[in-house]
């Protein structure tokens, strides 16, 4: 039993320090067991509490803890796990009761000392103890600066979207403002745009990628969120390379991979099915209708479109199916705030997306290689 208690024990300890490691440490998207059980378990009474028969005003309040909240859950989990392994390993290879290695793993991972250690054993496993308890606690007061950070950076540019695109933001009322000021006929101030959003789509695809806690970090608006941002931005990429006239692609095409390819990786990370390579006459959530009904708001300002309203629809819809899925299944899983052409999909009528697993590793692993589909 003390054999089988000692190799127990060592799993544990080294499950737990892998799991803190992965999701602290390492630099890239690693999936941790241990981690989505406490994003899954924690999640359910938010989920509970926060139900759609709700007003959005306490939804919004309530998953607004979410996120900090499984953030002091997981140190907490890890030095629960790292006790309970020191306390096997303790058991096994000091002739004592389980009680008396309990009472000496808590004295060691918290430091406080209050347990004597007579023997060589003891305080050598002791000071192991000790040095991973600080060394958690250490993890954590790092991690919460980097955590913050990543997050104000991106709801800087989030911030500044409702200046340019109203609140809550669409994709038609930032065209229609920068029309109004003369800014749309101005190509170097709306392809410097989208190379700025560009930027934020790499910068968020490497932080919530490292840190997958800021997707579910809200905005400090109600009417903010940084998937309603994304889509919007897309959106408005989308309309400008398919249905303005004497303008290449360009910076808008880029603006629209760099946003499909960090929405498919997030999403990719979380287990939510999307289709790999779509094709361009694949279904989207935006209908024909919402389509005119957009070409007719830009017309009535005055802004020039294309002549072909048709092919102008076949090719926003080539663009679109990029990331329609993705969009929606993200907008779903943190509630975002109501946006058109976002986070309004969820009502009965248009299907859900269907997340597998969540936070699952599992999922299909789309090819980064990938052109995507475009009318280019």
């Amino acid at each position: 039993m003390r054999a089988v208690s000692f190799i127990a024990g060592f799993v544990v300890i080294g499950g737990t320090l892998m799991s803190a490691i992965r999701t602290v440490i390492l630099p890239r998207a690693a999936s941790s067991w241990l981690t989505r059980t406490v994003f899954r378990v924690v999640r359910l009474p938010f989920v509970a509490l926060a139900g759609p028969r709700h007003p959005y005003e306490r939804r919004d309040r309530i998953l607004a803890l979410y996120g900090p909240v499984t953030l002091m859950a997981l140190p907490m989990v890890w030095l629960t796990m790292v006790l309970l392994g020191f306390m096997l390993v303790m058991w096994a290879l000091v002739d004592q009761s389980l009680g008396d290695a309990f009472h000496m793993a808590v004295s060691s991972v918290t430091t406080l000392g209050f347990a004597p250690a007579d023997t060589f054993l003891e305080r050598l496993l002791a000071f192991v103890a000790a040095g991973l308890g600080l060394s958690l606690l250490a993890l954590l007061i790092s991690f919460l600066p980097a955590i913050y950070t990543a997050f104000a950076r991106r709801e800087v540019q989030v911030g500044q979207l409702e200046v340019r695109a109203g609140s809550p933001p669409s994709a038609v009322a930032f065209l229609e403002r920068h029309h109004l000021i003369g800014a749309l006929d101005d190509r170097g101030e709306i392809d410097s745009n989208f190379q700025r959003w560009e930027g934020w789509f790499a910068e968020i695809e490497e932080s919530h990628l490292t840190y997958p806690v800021l997707v579910f970090f809200r905005s400090p608006q109600l009417d903010r969120s940084w998937v309603v941002a994304a889509g919007t931005m897309l959106d408005t990429a989308a309309l400008v390379a398919s249905c303005l006239p004497r303008r290449s692609i360009g910076s808008a095409g880029l603006c629209i991979r760099a946003g499909f390819l960090a929405l498919r990786r997030i999403a990719d990370f979380f287990g939510i099915e999307f289709d790999h390579d779509p094709a361009p006459d694949d279904p989207i959530s935006i209908t024909r209708a919402e389509f005119d009904e957009v070409w007719d708001r830009l017309a009535a300002v005055g802004i020039e479109l294309k002549s072909d309203q048709d092919q102008a629809w076949r090719d926003f819809a080539g663009w679109r199916v990029n990331y329609d899925t993705v969009l929606l299944a993200l907008a779903d899983i943190t509630v975002a705030a109501y946006a058109p052409w976002t986070s309004d999909r969820s009502a009965p009528s248009h299907e859900r997306p269907r997340v597998r697993r969540f936070g699952s590793r599992r999922a299909q692993r789309f090819d980064p290689d990938s052109q995507g589909t475009d009318r280019s």
